[in-house]
């Protein structure tokens, strides 16, 4: 069986994350790398995450096709998460095409999901301001 990685904040989950996670099950052994509260905060602002990391772990772990979750802080250890699972594929979102993916040398081929249309974070989170 394939080993499948997906990696990304999942800070307010959607349809489009839902279906983007039970995608890449669907090609083998899926593990979900998540930032911490920590990278999420240093990435996208002190606004953010709007959902802490226990939380967005037991939302994505309660999906019954991801198989493991894990979690990162840095670059570094993104990479050695995805070095140390030796996945065969990674799964991103289509907004990433053409992008600089951190760990895509770890993997055999990386698949972009396309997104689903008017399903974002950013949208939701805009419903707040």
């Amino acid at each position: 069986m394939s080993r499948v990685w997906v990696n990304g904040t999942f800070d307010v989950m959607h349809i489009g994350h839902v279906r983007l996670l039970k995608y890449a099950a669907s090609l083998g052994e899926l593990r979900v790398g998540i930032d911490t509260d920590e990278r999420v905060k240093r990435l996208k602002g002190n606004t953010r995450p709007f959902n802490n990391l226990e939380d967005r772990m037991e939302f994505i772990s309660s999906l019954k096709f991801v198989n493991e979750v894990v979690t990162y802080t840095t670059d570094e250890d993104l990479e050695d998460r995805i070095k140390t699972y030796d996945p065969d594929v990674m799964v991103k979102g289509s907004d990433w095409k053409g992008g600089r993916i951190l760990g895509q040398e770890y993997v055999n081929e990386v698949i972009y999901f396309d997104l689903i249309k008017d399903k974002s974070t950013s949208k939701i989170l805009s419903y707040y301001k």
